[in-house]
Formats: structure tokens, C-alpha cells, sequence
């Protein structure tokens, strides 16, 4: 899926004077002998929050970095690509921007350099995000930072005209999958945020037994999705083709999460009369956006990224991450609001946005996803026991 968003250049003359930055990075970092060029893959759709952001550095310090070369790549497929390149020591990818699945099979190959050595260098993390940010901060194990974050899911999304009386439990859900084959879809988990998250969230939903552990705790989990998957005709390959099939009316109930309900409305690829619903038992599984450094890159260029990150960790950054409700609300320090966004965000969200939003994330349990480890092991599983059964 294709996300346009909304760049927020103006006002970066003169930032860098503004005190904006945290002191302590320009006491330890150097600009490099001449400006570098930045590679950066996004595995997570984040530059749709992000490029702005990095563009703004671009314009406001280009004695540190000539131009950013921004690519985008499957989430599976990097890890091997990184590995490769490490193997035959010519690592020509900076910056990775990967979610909780590439984050995690990357420290399960050690593919990542660990910031802990450079906390000097960075802002005081724990201080600056708000408390669930910082939760998923934990994750990355010093191998990443947090620049993104929203509660996620999971949600079911559904057409009205379609779906007179939407399902209330995943039970209910199960019932109206049996009753109306092949109209109900989610994506490959490794590969979708909304599809990982109500992989995540079912243990919370059916009452398993542990839901950290996909191993040993979710019986329930693993019976329910086989049973389910009797009624989907495949899984996607990536949430925008669940979302463009919703929207075609291939299907009538998909899987989502609030900024996969709101962007593919205001992009006219899903009808703005779309509805969201929540499952009995629901809990969030909140979801997060990681830069990472790949093992390799230069001494040179790991101080220019540290710099960087220090700049997009800025309020007046992260309001960029409202964007068109891609990542909804996205940003993932404190004290940033809706008002502090691009005009165009606003508007989007004014628009689009949902009031029922902000109390379900005041009035539900917000839970952190699986340990890295773990979440490998969710993966591996769901590839064996639920994909496959679907070639």
C-alpha cells in the first residue's frame, strides 16, 4: 500500500538555535569532516511519519548530511540482506526504521549495533516519551530507539451496509466467519502490523493461559486461529491488500488498528462510512516505530545518526507523526498534541478520527507485545501451524 502523507518543512532556519536539542548530545558529537549521505530502509511504512522529519534535518544541518536516500523493503526479507552484507563486510544500509517484527529477528541475529554505549550521546529516554513509549523502548534491548508509537489494536474494521450486526466477541466473530466464508481476512503476521497485533491480543480475548508466552500459553490461540482459517480463502501478504479489499467489497470485516482505520479512509481506498469495533475482553497491544543501526556502518556515520535521532526526538518533530492518522496519534515523546501538528493533520483527523478513540485508550489495559524472542517464536509458529494450511 502506497501512504502519501503530508511533509512539514517550514520553520527548520535557525532550529538548531533554538535550544530544541538536548545540550548534552553537542558536548559529544562532532559534525563529520564533510557531509555523508544516509541510507535508510523502512520496513514499517514509518516514513510516512518520519520523512518530513528527516528532510527538516537535512534542510536545517547540511553540514552533517547531504542528502538522506530513502528506500522501502519487506520486513522478512531484511534481516538476511543485512546479514549478508555483514558477512562480506560492506554494510550499505545506515538506518533501518522496522516495528517490533524486524526488530526482533534482528537481536535474535545480533544484526544491531547496542546504543547502550552511547546513552551519553542520546537524550535521557525515559524522560522525554510518555510511559508506553517507554515500555516498548524496553524491547529494543539498547539495539533501538523509539520514534513512533500508538496504541494499535487489535480492532475489526467492517462495512455497515455488509455487516448489519458486527461481531462482539472473538466467539462471535468465529460464528460470523463460518456463516459468511471467505469475507474475512487478516494479513501474515510477520508481515502486518494489524495482522501481529490481533495475533498478540487473542490470548487476551479467548482468556489463555499465559499470554506472554506463545509457546507453552496460548492453547486457546492456536486452536481458535486453525479453526478460523477453515474460513479464509488466504492470508494477505500485507495489510494494504486486506485494506483494498475491504474497500473493493471483496471482503466485509478485516482486521485493523486506529491508524489503519483512519489513513486508508482519508485516502478514499477504504469508504469513509467504514466502522471499527472492539472484541469482549479487549486489551490494546500497543505497537511502535524503531531506528536501528545495522552492525558495519562507520564510526563517521554512527555519529552523524546519533545526531540525528537526538533532532526527530524534538516535540516540534514528532508532531510530524500525526501524519494523515497513519500510526494514530504517533508521536511518541511527551507533551506533544494534536495542535502542534501540520495543518494538514488536523484537518485529516478532524475528518476522519474517531471520538471513541480516546476513551477506549483511557478505559482499556494497554499491554506491551511479546518479548523479542518470543515474538519469533509467534511468528515461526503461525508460518507453520496456521499459514501453511494456505500454501
Amino acid at each position: 500500500m502506497q501512504i502519501t502523507r503530508r511533509t512539514f518543512v517550514g520553520g527548520v532556519a535557525g532550529m538548531a538555535g533554538l535550544g530544541l536539542l538536548p545540550a548534552r548530545s553537542f558536548a559529544a558529537l562532532t559534525a563529520p569532516a564533510s557531509p555523508v549521505t544516509i541510507t535508510i530502509v523502512d520496513v514499517a511504512g514509518n516514513l510516512a511519519l518520519t520523512q518530513g522529519m528527516f528532510e527538516n534535518y537535512a534542510a536545517a544541518k547540511p553540514e552533517w548530511v547531504s542528502s538522506f536516500a530513502f528506500t522501502k523493503a519487506p520486513a522478512p526479507e531484511l534481516p538476511a540482506k543485512i546479514q549478508a552484507q555483514q558477512a562480506a563486510g560492506h554494510v550499505d544500509i545506515d538506518l533501518v526504521l522496522t516495528g517490533t517484527d524486524a526488530l526482533s529477528a534482528g537481536l535474535d541475529q545480533d544484526l544491531w549495533i547496542d546504543l547502550s554505549a552511547h546513552k551519553g550521546e542520546l537524550p535521557d529516554l525515559a524522560s522525554i516519551y510518555i510511559p508506553q513509549a517507554s515500555k516498548m523502548q524496553a524491547l529494543a534491548k539498547d539495539r533501538g530507539v523509539v520514534v513512533t508509537y500508538y496504541p494499535s489494536g487489535p480492532l475489526i474494521e467492517y462495512m455497515p451496509d455488509r455487516v448489519a450486526t458486527p461481531p462482539k466477541s472473538a466467539e462471535e466473530l468465529l460464528e460470523w466467519a463460518k456463516a459468511n466464508p471467505n469475507k474475512f481476512i487478516y494479513a501474515r503476521p510477520a508481515n502486518s502490523g494489524p495482522g501481529r497485533t490481533f495475533l498478540m491480543g487473542l490470548p487476551y480475548l479467548l482468556g489463555d493461559s499465559d499470554p506472554l508466552d506463545p509457546v507453552k500459553g496460548w492453547s486457546k490461540t492456536w486452536e481458535y486461529l486453525k479453526e478460523l482459517g477453515k474460513h479464509v480463502e488466504y492470508y494477505g501478504t500485507g495489510t494494504g491488500q486486506t485494506m483494498k479489499e475491504l474497500g473493493e467489497g471483496t471482503r466485509d470485516i478485516i482486521v485493523s488498528t486506529t491508524g489503519w482505520d483512519i489513513n486508508p479512509r482519508a485516502l478514499g481506498i477504504v469508504p469513509a462510512e467504514a466502522k471499527v469495533g472492539t472484541l469482549a475482553g479487549f486489551h490494546w497491544v500497543t505497537d511502535a516505530h524503531y531506528a536501528v543501526i545495522p552492525k558495519g556502518v562507520s564510526d563517521e556515520k554512527v555519529n552523524v545518526l546519533l545526531d540525528v535521532i537526538n533532532f526527530i526526538l524534538q516535540p516540534k518533530q514528532q508532531a510530524i507523526a500525526y501524519d494523515e492518522g497513519y500510526f494514530y496519534p504517533g508521536p511518541a515523546v511527551k507533551d506533544v498534541t494534536l495542535d502542534m501538528a501540520p495543518q494538514a493533520s488536523q484537518d485529516v483527523i478532524a475528518e476522519f478520527g474517531r471520538p471513541e478513540y480516546e476513551d477506549w485508550i483511557a478505559n482499556n489495559p494497554l499491554e506491551i507485545p511479546l518479548e523479542p524472542a518470543r515474538m519469533v517464536d509467534a511468528f515461526r509458529i503461525w508460518d507453520e501451524q496456521v499459514g501453511s494450511a494456505k500454501g
